[in-house]
């Protein structure tokens, strides 16, 4: 286990709704990946129960009672046959989440998920994000974003989807002094990556000890997940 080396590791995906390159909608194998790494904090972007209201469980539902206990959820999108969102799955109590606003007019709604793990470690401040597609959009975000890092303790980590993939993007630029480590991996597309979207940033810079990605996930998604394990007796 992480938690008896000092260590938190943390996972965040794109998972594309559960839905595959073969077209079958299947949260199943999404955890199996997950659960292969053993994270203890996961950050899961485009969780879709639309559609899906039957089912006995929603997706969020089913992934928390598979990869945690705790959950702290945005749903960006509400409508009569279900939501859509991301969360944040931890096996750690999270404080009372706080749902940032960072949407901008006239392009789909956006919210940052922050709260406070009580890890065996410490306390871990969290922010969950899944940015927008324009440069215009995501500079206003990363405002907002670099905002709510500053507003943490001396151990922070902001993860999700932040489709920031210029290489000096708008994100990576706010965010440089508050959260000063974090990860370079390309995740998409899945099958041939080759930009930067997913990333784990943190703080202090020395509490990364590593990161990478899991190339076994092309099959079920568009993008790759990241993981990375934080050292919080760093902090």
């Amino acid at each position: 286990m992480t938690e008896q080396r000092g260590l938190v590791r943390v996972l965040t995906w794109n998972i594309r709704g559960g839905i595959g390159w073969d077209g079958a909608f299947d949260l199943g194998r999404i955890v199996t990946l997950i659960q292969r790494h053993d994270p203890d904090i996961v950050a899961i972007q485009e969780i879709d129960s639309r559609g899906r209201s039957k089912d006995l469980y929603t997706p969020v539902a089913f992934l928390s009672q598979a990869l945690g206990s705790h959950v702290a959820e945005a749903r960006t999108i509400v409508a009569p046959d279900g939501h859509y969102g991301h969360a944040l799955i931890s096996r750690w109590p999270l404080s009372t989440p706080v749902l940032h606003d960072i949407s901008v007019l006239k392009r789909e709604p956006r919210f940052a998920i922050e709260t406070t793990a009580t890890t065996s470690s410490g306390p871990l401040h969290l922010a969950a994000v899944h940015l927008g597609l324009k440069v215009g959009e995501r500079r206003r975000q990363a405002a907002q974003l670099a905002e709510i890092a500053e507003s943490g303790g001396i151990a922070s980590v902001m993860l999700g989807d932040f489709n920031d993939w210029p290489w000096r993007g708008v994100v990576r630029r706010a965010l440089a002094e508050a959260l000063p480590a974090r990860t370079r991996h390309r995740t998409y597309p899945a099958w041939w990556p080759l930009l930067i979207l997913d990333r784990v940033y943190c703080r202090p810079p020395q509490s990364m000890v590593r990161s990478w990605i899991d190339p076994a996930a092309r099959r079920i998604s568009d993008h790759l997940p990241v993981i990375a394990d934080i050292r919080l007796s760093a902090a």
